[in-house]
């Protein structure tokens, strides 16, 4: 992208505005002590540089500090906003750029299809550990081929500021047409969250799996609440205008953002809607022709361990939800405050249970209509 200085001066400032990561720092300090997959430096060798594409956050200090002392390495961090930003970014890039890829899991079948990643060894990897719905999750595998490793989660659906509306009001996507709070809705600016989350309220069962009858219908009725939306918004201006309250109610993002500014003291909270939510996932995968493998294929495995895991769930630039159930184990101990305010506890309803309730539905590509179409529409929206 044009503004990728600019994006990146604006997240670096939300994050010393908004993250108070200090709030787990003694929890997560104490990771230190139980690392299992930490390897021996060569205490005079020069460190290695591991290349990163990834949203921000996944470069940062919380999360790989750990990983770099102990396999003698720095970790560069690119980092992108939405997977059509990530796929450009690739495209514009030579093989072997990029060590990492962390994707959007709907993305990695067009990061395979395109020769992006390398084919993965599933052995390499702590499957067995995992939950059973991540084990061999959609698009990331092609028959028996490995693309990708599942890393973290979490559901969107409504956004809102808890002291001007109730949770009952935020129940359903309705409340985005409430006059009450005309100029004062806004949008992470990203048509497949958005799109995906009015398609749910549509009463499309698989919100991206619609005809050309029921896309026109799902863009018609978008429409209608563009006189409502005061602005869309990137990573850090989502944050800011949820923080001043200029922005009351938001669709399509969650406590990937929201549970940060809880953190901060904000009044804002995350639901799922009556007519039901969306679940964004991530993946890590190889970049083609990766320059350090090695190092590559051994990040993926410090993070799908339990101790990486935990250090992803506090993630200090936007937690979510984990993917290791002995992972949640960990948790449990490290902060078990966090394990209770992101519904990660054994033997009790939790996020998992969401997922197999059916409250939520994957974010996926859209399959009657290609990206271009759903995009175009969201730019037509925009400008309207």
């Amino acid at each position: 992208m044009n503004n990728d200085k600019k994006t990146k001066s604006t997240i670096m400032k939300s994050r010393r505005d908004f993250i108070k990561a200090a709030s787990a720092a003694s929890g997560i300090a104490a990771l230190g002590g139980v690392a299992p997959m930490l390897m021996s430096k060569k205490a005079n060798a020069a460190p290695r540089e591991m290349t990163l594409l990834a949203w921000y956050g996944h470069g940062e200090k919380d999360i790989v500090e750990a990983f770099e002392q102990a396999n003698n390495c720095k970790v560069k961090a690119k980092y992108y906003t939405g997977g059509d930003n990530m796929l450009a970014l690739i495209a514009q890039s030579p093989p072997g750029t990029y060590d990492v890829v962390l994707s959007d899991a709907e993305y990695v079948l067009q990061l395979k299809e395109a020769g992006f990643v390398e084919k993965l060894n599933p052995s390499d990897y702590p499957f067995d550990d995992y939950w059973p719905e991540f084990q061999r999750f959609g698009g990331h595998w092609s028959g028996k081929e490995l693309y990708s490793v599942a890393l973290r989660f979490g559901f969107l659906g409504v956004s809102y500021n808890s002291e001007n509306i109730s949770e009952k009001e935020a129940m359903s996507y309705s409340l985005l047409w409430d006059e009450k709070l005309k100029g004062r809705v806004g949008h992470f600016d990203w048509h497949l969250p958005n799109l995906g989350c009015m398609s749910m309220y549509m009463g499309n069962p698989n919100p991206y799996d619609i005809n050309q009858k029921k896309f026109e219908a799902l863009t018609s009725k978008t429409m209608e609440i563009r006189s409502q939306v005061n602005g869309f918004y990137d990573y850090g201006g989502t944050f800011s205008s949820l923080k001043n309250g200029q922005i009351q109610a938001m669709c399509g993002i969650g406590d990937w953002i929201t549970g940060v500014l809880q953190k901060d003291g904000s009044p804002v909270r995350t639901v799922i809607p009556e007519e039901g939510g969306l679940q964004w996932t991530e993946s890590l995968c190889i970049g083609k022709n990766a320059k350090n493998h090695d190092l590559a294929r051994k990040f993926i495995q410090y993070m799908s361990s339990p101790e990486g895991q935990v250090r992803s769930a506090n993630m200090a630039a936007y937690p979510a939800a984990i993917v290791n159930k002995k992972a949640w184990e960990l948790l449990a101990k490290v902060t078990p405050e966090e394990a209770k305010r992101q519904r990660m506890e054994l033997g009790k309803d939790n996020v998992i249970s969401d997922i197999r309730n059916g409250r939520v539905k994957y974010r996926t590509l859209p399959v009657q209509q290609s990206l271009e179409t759903w995009n175009d529409f969201w730019l037509e929206y925009k400008n309207s």
